[in-house]
């Protein structure tokens, strides 16, 4: 029997995202500790799941708010160091008027990109049933290097490994670096979980299925979860496919954290009924993760305000 049933590495960081203008006519920016990690752990704490987190920010006043917010939602922080020469990254959310988003971030240096390998709890991640990360903590040397060598630690231990790639633009020095980076995530993981303007721009593809079936032709990954935003989710298994539509939101007021959401409840569900799952379950799967990330999308922020199981269950007992 292992501890943790998810442990993930990766970035900690403050998300500022817009909340009205002042009385001057300045926009107001609320402070959202975030980071795609963490949220998917949150999450999954909501649901019951015993959770870990590894990673680093700076020994300062938002990597303080940090360690007691994850604390606080129930994740595991043995694993999180703290940097006293570099800040907590921070990010800057804009969002466009067709609802996506606009990331700037200060992290050049930032702390999460100064994990090293001497800093990864390994005992934490021997300890876990699967172990998640994303493209964010191979950026530069020395997170890379940390990031493989946790990998490595959770095949040895026989952890399942679960990967969102997470593509951020900005914070790649080339495209083929960020292309370089998924490629490893997707040959190493079990559990994939990535966006349509993920698919095109990995294979070039714009037809999701023929997208996903060049990756698991090429890597073999066992579970593939797509997410379309407002067209839903896909899972493919074994040959099998499952669609799933989204829940229509007419209250969205913040899009960040969607996928995380996503993703932590995908993470429940095959701690549940494991890598594998038939028809019926991935159906299931898809309902409840899109349920959430709907949910999610009417706040601001993420870590903080993931649903609860009961919110859930009545977004999608509406629906029937």
């Amino acid at each position: 029997m292992k501890k943790y049933d998810v442990v993930a590495l990766g970035e900690l960081l403050i998300d500022f995202t817009e909340n009205g203008i002042s009385e001057q006519g300045n926009p107001l920016l609320e402070a959202n500790p975030g980071g795609a990690p963490c949220n998917v752990l949150a999450m999954l704490s909501k649901l019951g799941r015993k959770t870990a987190f590894i990673g680093k920010v700076g020994k300062d006043s938002f990597g303080e708010i940090l360690a007691e917010t994850i604390k606080g939602c129930g994740i595991d922080s043995e694993g999180l160091v703290f940097d006293s020469k570099v800040h907590t990254t921070l990010a800057f959310v804009h969002k466009k008027p067709d609802g996506d988003r606009d990331f700037s971030f200060y992290r050049e240096p930032g702390a999460d990109m100064m994990l090293s390998e001497a800093d990864v709890n390994t005992d934490l991640i021997r300890n876990s049933k699967i172990f998640h990360f994303g493209t964010l903590s191979m950026t530069h040397e020395v997170n890379k290097a940390a990031t493989v060598s946790a990998i490595n630690t959770a095949k040895e231990s026989g952890a399942l490994i679960s990967f969102d790639p997470n593509l951020r633009e900005p914070l790649w020095k080339s495209l083929d670096e960020a292309k370089v980076a998924m490629k490893f995530g997707i040959s190493v993981c079990d559990i994939l979980k990535i966006s349509d303007n993920e698919i095109e721009f990995f294979t070039g593809e714009r037809d999701i299925d023929k997208g996903v079936a060049a990756i698991r032709k090429e890597f073999g990954v066992s579970l593939v979860l797509a997410t379309m935003g407002r067209k839903g989710s896909k899972a493919y298994c074994d040959g099998i496919l499952v669609s799933a539509p989204s829940y229509d939101n007419p209250n969205v007021v913040d899009t960040t954290g969607a996928g995380d959401t996503f993703m932590g409840c995908a993470l429940n569900y095959i701690c549940e009924n494991g890598i594998m799952p038939d028809k019926e379950q991935l159906a299931e799967l898809l309902d409840f993760a899109n349920a959430a990330a709907s949910i999610i999308t009417s706040r601001r922020g993420a870590l903080r305000v993931m649903p609860e199981k009961v919110e859930i269950d009545k977004l999608r007992s509406s629906k029937y």
